[in-house]
């Protein structure tokens, strides 16, 4: 599985994480370095896409409705541990 389709995995788990808690996840916060692995796989979601830069490899997606109100109405991921493995193991596959 290639890095775009485990982020897409990821970002998909954590939208019906919170669709199982009642809410409608309708926006991604996401963070520059996130953006930049992420590419065009935010553009399949049905998620309004803001970039914070202060999030960098890390994404918030949240109900907008509820976002600063209610603890649970935002999920938090980061994909910076992928990043990490894909380098390692593009270096293993150079040597």
């Amino acid at each position: 599985m290639g890095l775009k389709e485990e982020i897409l995995e990821i970002i998909e788990k954590a939208v019906e994480d919170l669709k199982a808690e009642g809410l409608q996840p309708d926006i991604l916060l996401a963070g520059e370095g996130f953006l930049k692995y992420a590419g065009e796989v935010v553009d399949v979601l049905n998620l309004s896409v803001y970039t914070v830069k202060e999030l960098d490899y890390d994404a918030v997606i949240a109900d907008s409705r509820y976002i600063g109100q209610i603890r649970r109405a935002s999920k938090r991921v980061s994909i910076e541990p992928l990043i990490v493995e894909d380098e390692m193991w593009n270096e293993i596959k150079s040597i």
